[in-house]
């Protein structure tokens, strides 16, 4: 039963970012300011990070990490899922800034994310559909 749960859910994620759902996301759609790491470094990433990772302040424009947090929920209670998702998500988030300055043309690799962003939404969301086949009892 959660397991179909969690894959329903990880679906209608992928045709959402596919274009094929128009569905509304619940968030509370405000970017996060730039001042806030501008003020001081250290306190203002531990601002933006708890801002971003709670959603308190966030646009997202993506389905998977609802879908995540739905497999998490459902999961089964295990503390593993919910450290896994957090340290992809952290991963990630701080994989995309580092391989963009490894690229040496920032204005290039956007356009090439562009492009490939819909694609990427839509895969992230079939895969957390496919973990779950495999993951959830």
């Amino acid at each position: 039963m959660r397991q179909g749960l969690i894959v329903a859910v990880a679906l209608l994620a992928a045709l959402r970012d596919a274009g094929r759902l128009p569905l509304r996301l619940p968030q509370n759609a405000r970017q996060i300011p730039q001042d806030v790491l501008r003020r001081h470094l250290a306190r203002g990433a531990m601002q933006f990070g708890f801002e971003l990772g709670t959603g308190v302040r966030t646009y997202v424009s993506a389905s998977a990490p609802y879908a995540i947090a739905v497999a998490v929920l459902l999961s089964g209670g295990s503390c593993g899922p919910a450290l896994a998702a957090g340290l992809g998500f952290g991963a990630g988030r701080a994989l995309t800034p580092a391989l963009r300055r490894l690229s040496g043309d920032g204005e290039r690799w956007d356009d090439r994310l562009a492009v490939r962003l819909s694609g990427m939404t839509v895969v992230s969301s079939v895969l957390i559909a496919a973990a779950a086949c495999g993951v959830v009892r």
